[in-house]
């Protein structure tokens, strides 16, 4: 079960830089405009507040990695510490996104799904070992 839970990790914090990218370095490109909706015009108007919101996707990556490293070279207690609260708070942050925004309902399930299984499988993993 740990393992699964570092991996769903791993993929959930790689998804978290990939929206880090596209939020604060890529916001104004027509692909990432079609991917969130907006027109030009929206996005121009709205890229400092995607900047800023890009950067929280990278910190909760951050956290997540420096909890995989940490767990995956010994330090476990540590190390599993900060997976959860990083992949915790993206579960969180994508619940937050699918009761304010039900339109956003396929948007929160790609960015929480994976955050939300590695907590359960990390729980697990921890309480069995």
């Amino acid at each position: 079960m740990t393992i699964a839970g570092l991996v769903l990790a791993g993929i959930a914090a790689a998804l978290h830089v990939y929206i880090f990218v596209m939020e604060s370095l890529l916001w104004t490109a027509p692909r990432t405009r079609a991917t969130f909706g907006t027109t030009a015009q929206e996005a121009e108007v709205t890229k400092p507040l995607a900047f800023n919101q890009g950067f929280y996707n990278l910190f909760l990556a951050v956290i997540t990695v420096i909890g995989l490293v940490l767990f995956s070279t010994g330090t476990t207690g540590a190390g599993l510490a900060l997976l959860l609260a990083g992949v915790g708070s993206m579960a969180a942050a994508a619940l937050v996104l699918l009761l304010s925004s039900p339109d956003k309902t396929g948007a929160a399930l790609k960015q929480g799904i994976a955050p939300l299984l590695s907590v359960i499988t990390l729980v697990i993993g921890a309480l069995v070992s």
